[in-house]
Formats: structure tokens, sequence, C-alpha cells
């Protein structure tokens, strides 16, 4: 089938060793769907900034192949689609945030009148004429990002784009990225933070140790949700609770009940088993957690 319109990033066995032997990225099939926010969500180390540095052709991989924006990586044609922020960004110190997005859009061959809009768009238009040394790290990211966004690519690669910024300059960013991944614009990033990925991506990629081990939507990532209940005499509630839901719902575990079901049934649920004089002491809707998924999926605890 051909993939080309549907998917912008496409990986195939995409592997890197480094000289040392160290295997950094390990035989990663990727896709990548146009128009998404995609997160690569791994641990530090496992092998997200080598993979993007690949995507955009600023190393080569060992073996396997890539497709990026309808291009190898690195190629003229393809790169002239992205827009990426991988490390930090790189600008001239004693320029102004405008001065140095300038410099960028000549070298784009882009209007300086884009600059003023993307200026507004990351809210820096207040604090342009600022020498860029006195940018706070947000500030910093934020004309990161501003740059990888001018020339209006189809795709914007953004590596760890919160990193080392505080909470309200992580949210700042967060709206951002969700901003600017409205429409048919892709936005890949990557991520070792759970709550991040869960807020702004509709599907991720989760590495370990340079393998990819799952690639999902977020909500495919969560599973189900449902309903806990314990229960006294428990018997007596398994039947009740299984004439409910039939058996393939009613799981039990450790004195408890799990019930896949939505928790828009808990009275009704209550209501049953009580009366059929069983009690009740405990109800509560349940979903896991993307900490759970990911510590399943990689065997790390978050900020690991």
């Amino acid at each position: 089938m051909d993939t080309t319109n549907t998917t912008i990033v496409e990986t195939h066995s995409l592997t890197k060793r480094y000289g040392s032997g160290v295997l950094a990225v390990d035989s990663v099939d990727m896709s990548v769907r146009r128009g998404e926010v995609y997160g690569f969500l791994g641990p530090n180390g496992a092998g997200k900034t080598t993979t993007l540095r690949m995507l955009v052709g600023l190393i080569r991989p060992t073996s396997g192949t890539a497709t990026v924006a309808g291009h190898a990586p690195g190629d003229p044609a393809g790169l002239a689609k992205i827009g990426s922020l991988i490390e930090s960004p790189g600008f001239y110190p004693y320029l102004s945030g405008r001065e140095n997005l300038r410099v960028v859009a000549n070298l784009a061959g882009v209007n300086h009148k884009r600059v003023e809009e993307i200026l507004d768009m990351v809210e820096l238009g207040s604090r342009a004429g600022r020498k860029f040394s006195t940018y706070s790290t947000g500030m910093k990211q934020r004309l990161g990002v501003a740059a990888a966004v001018l020339k209006d690519p189809e795709l914007l690669i953004l590596d760890e784009p919160t990193n080392g910024l505080d909470p309200q300059g992580m949210a700042e960013m967060r709206k951002l990225i969700k901003d600017i991944g409205q429409g048919d614009r892709t936005v890949m990033l990557s991520s070792h933070l759970l709550g991040e990925v869960e807020q702004i991506c509709d599907r991720v990629g989760v590495i370990s140790n340079g393998h990819l081990v799952k690639q999902a939507t977020v909500q495919e990532l969560l599973g189900e949700k449902g309903v806990t209940v314990r229960a006294e005499p428990s018997d007596k509630a398994s039947e009740v609770l299984t004439k409910m839901f039939g058996p393939a719902s009613v799981v039990r575990e450790d004195g408890y009940f799990h019930l896949k079901t939505d928790p828009s049934r808990s009275m009704e649920i209550n209501r049953q088993l009580t009366t059929a004089g069983i009690g009740v002491s405990e109800l509560r809707p349940f979903e896991r957690s993307l900490e759970e998924v990911f510590f399943q999926l990689t065997g790390e605890k978050q900020g690991s």
C-alpha cells in the first residue's frame, strides 16, 4: 500500500552503532502520520536524540532506512519541508531575538514580515528587541521553536522542548506546541516526561535501550477504564457482578473485583450489590496511569 500520503516519517530497521560498539538505536520501525502530534517517549539515554538526528541527516545510520517528508534524511528537498530544534538552539548572543530570526529568515529566503508573525505566535513580540544573551531558558527555547517554524514546515521535530524550563515555562511550551500542531502540520517531539506526552500528543512511540517497544495512541496505551469493588461475602458478590457484566469483565484479585465497565455505572453496581444483601466497603473508578504503562514497557520508573 502507498503510505506516502498518510505518513510523513517512516523508518525501517533504523540502526546506529557508534564506533565504541555502543548500539544507540536498534532496528527501529516507526511511522509518524501527517497532521498528528507524535510523542517519542523514553528515559534519558534511550536513543531519542540519536534517532532524531538521523531523521534530519545530522548523523548517518549504520544500517536501515528512513523517509522523511518524502525524501531521504538530509536531502535538501526534504529539509526544506522540515523545521527542527535538536539540542540547544544556536543563536548569536549579541543580536536581539528579532535580528537572530531575520538571519534565519534570510538563509531560508523568508520574508521579514513572517518574522513578526512568528514572534507574536511564540509570544516574544514584546521582548524581541532584547539581546539573545539576556534571554531566560524559556525564551531561548521559544526562539528556537520560532526559528524552526519560520519557513512554515510540514514537519516540526523538537527534541525535549521543555528541558530546563520551570513549570510555567513548560506549560507555555506545551500550549505553543499544541497550537503549532493544529491543522496539517505534523509535530514530532521527544520527551522523557509522561505527563507532557499525555497532554499534547495524539500518538506515542516508546523507546527503551534503543528499541521501539510500543507505538500506539495515548488512549490505547492507557487502556481500559473500570471500577474496583470490595464487597463481602465475596462469592455472592462475584455471582451478582458476573450476572451484571459477564465473566470476561470481572477480574478477582487480592480480595477486590476489577470490573471492565464505565465508571458512571458505579451507583447501579452499588445498588445491585446492596439489594442482594452484600456489604460494599469500597467502590472506586480506576484508570491505568501512563506511569504504570511506561514502567511495564521499559522497566524504568519516571525520572530515573
